[in-house]
């Protein structure tokens, strides 16, 4: 009988990437490690559910959702969430930092302080620093101070991250681009009064990622699907993107596509069936504006 497992997702802890599968197993993704699964042939892709509680109607869900999640599990997830700014009375303290991801590319964010730097390597941030420390809703008000002040967005899309990965310029420059913002951040004046400044100290994932020397990918992953497959050797990890050295190339494969599916080992070493499409090339202008 053939053994099934359902992936419940990507996790970071001691600077590790880790794929966990319900009942509690966990595939640790060291680079050069073989990553090779096959979707279940006639299998759906169902919700994965809410706030650890599985979806009642287990409604299926598109295989390009990175959600998985049905309309009414997703909003009762995002009325938990600090991310989703609906919860406002949360009494833990919270950083806030500055996310550099590539050339021009730097976010603001908020993470609890209890979670370390797990929010970052959750999110691919190749470098960051601490902005500041305090309650909660400081902490946003210093989001959206960055926002209006500065123009700093708190949302980079991940098809941008992806994009530049295997093109990022030295760390000097990283650091450089990092710092000027934090400078520039903490001296402003409308800064809140209950959220303390914390000084510039650049932290670097790029060796944590094995971002170093990496090669361009020549795709990512559009969905999975029934019946298809993926095999390759692990190169690089960052945030919840693997990039894979498969029979097709260079594949990037955002692991938030894995969760909801029913999944079997792998059979062809370099059989990697699901649905590609191109990676977009950073510098080739695809529009008017």
């Amino acid at each position: 009988m053939t053994q099934v497992w359902r992936c419940t997702g990507l996790r970071w802890g001691d600077g590790m990437p880790v794929l966990g599968w319900e009942g509690g197993r966990r595939s640790d993704l060291r680079r050069g490690k073989r990553v090779a699964f096959a979707i279940v042939a006639g299998g759906v892709r169902t919700c994965v559910g809410a706030r650890g509680h599985a979806c009642p109607a287990r409604t299926a869900v598109s295989g390009r959702s990175t959600g998985a999640r049905c309309e009414e599990c997703a909003r009762l997830d995002r009325a938990h969430s600090v991310a989703a700014d609906t919860v406002a009375d949360d009494p833990r303290p919270y950083h806030v930092y500055l996310a550099w991801f590539g050339p021009g590319m730097v976010k603001v964010g908020i993470t609890a302080v209890e979670r370390g730097p797990a929010r970052l390597l959750e999110q691919g941030a190749v470098s960051f620093s601490w902005l500041g420390r305090g309650p909660l809703m400081a902490a946003r008000r210093a989001e959206e101070l960055l926002r209006a002040a500065l123009r700093v967005p708190d949302r980079i899309p991940y098809a941008d991250k992806r994009a530049v990965r295997a093109a990022l310029p030295p760390v000097e420059e990283r650091t450089a681009e990092l710092a000027d913002v934090h400078a520039r951040a903490v001296a402003l004046d409308a800064w809140p009064e209950s959220l303390e400044r914390a000084p510039f100290r650049a932290v670097d994932h790029c060796g944590v990622f094995g971002l170093d020397g990496l090669a361009r990918a020549d795709g990512v992953v559009g969905e999975l699907v029934a019946g298809g497959a993926v095999s390759g050797d692990l190169l690089a990890a960052a945030g919840p993107d693997l990039h894979l050295a498969t029979g097709r190339g260079t594949v990037v494969l955002d692991t938030r596509l894995m969760t909801g599916w029913e999944l079997t080992a792998a059979t062809g070493r370099d059989e990697t069936t699901v649905p590609i499409r191109e990676l977009a090339d950073p510098g080739v202008q695809d529009g008017l504006f």
